[in-house]
């Protein structure tokens, strides 16, 4: 992985890529006109961030198509929110006004935005995500995002992003530390039509889950342990969760109630 910038690049630029390829540990790469293809065969066909102020994106190499972070599905949801609809995560997870949520998947942070907006100022979002390279790009996205209504930004730069390993992150938590703890891993079964994450599939970390992570999620969570999941995944009865099945959906939610264990 190496940074470069985006195409026209004032020296302000520049310069913040260089100070995030510094903070990444890897080399930074001046863009001197060249696309971003030509870079990548000139420097050992590897994957590229490039840098702009108001966007961020990774190339695969041999990819034409960059990934880059974009909350267009969590806006339609919290339209839905808006004009009176059930959330199915919302719902999983019973995340109202002032609610905590750990977010063990950031990913593209969908989920997160639309928790953030729903549990409010008083509420609390923190979202983990290994891998670091999806991390920056998310969290910058975040923090930039202004094509949004106020309250929808507001709850964007709410969202506290983590890159670590959300297991070793759980094992350090006191017990009882949020409301909610939330999976949603990468899907045993791939679902065709979800364009969306074809280029997340790359950069994002392919962790499953054990035994282990769901006793300290248990742990850390007050009320509920969430898991969204491909609607044929082996996962929600292995590990005890309760499904909530949607007939016109490809993936469910399922969820475990802490405190009806104790």
């Amino acid at each position: 992985m190496f940074v470069t910038t985006v195409g026209r690049a004032d020296k302000e630029t520049a310069m913040l890529a260089k100070r995030v390829a510094e903070e990444l540990k890897i080399p930074y790469i001046a863009r001197k006109k060249r696309s971003v293809r030509d870079i990548q065969c000139d420097n050992g066909e590897e994957d590229c961030l490039v840098y702009g102020k108001n966007r961020m994106e990774l190339y695969r190499c041999n990819e034409k198509e960059p990934f880059f972070f974009h909350p267009n599905l969590a806006m339609i949801r919290i339209k839905r929110i808006i004009r009176g609809e059930n959330d199915p995560f919302l719902f999983a997870g019973e995340i109202t006004a002032g609610s905590s949520v750990l977010d063990c998947t950031l990913g593209l942070g969908s989920d997160a935005i639309v928790a953030s907006y729903a549990v409010g100022a008083l509420g609390r979002i923190v979202a983990t995500e290994g891998n670091r390279y999806l991390a920056l790009l998310v969290e910058h996205g975040l923090k930039t995002w202004s094509d949004a209504e106020e309250k929808m930004m507001e709850a964007m730069r709410r969202i506290e992003v983590i890159h670590g390993d959300h297991y070793d992150m759980l094992k350090t938590m006191p017990d009882n530390h949020f409301d909610v703890v939330y999976f949603d891993p990468m899907f045993e079964e791939t679902i065709s039509e979800s364009n969306g994450i074809k280029g997340l599939t790359h950069f994002a970390e392919g962790k499953g889950l054990s035994f282990e992570l769901m006793e300290q999620a248990k742990r850390v969570a007050r009320k509920r342990v969430v898991l969204k999941d491909h609607f044929r995944s082996s996962r929600f009865e292995e590990f005890g969760f309760e499904v909530q099945k949607r007939k016109t959906s490809k993936f469910h939610f399922g969820y475990i109630s802490v405190s009806d264990q104790e």
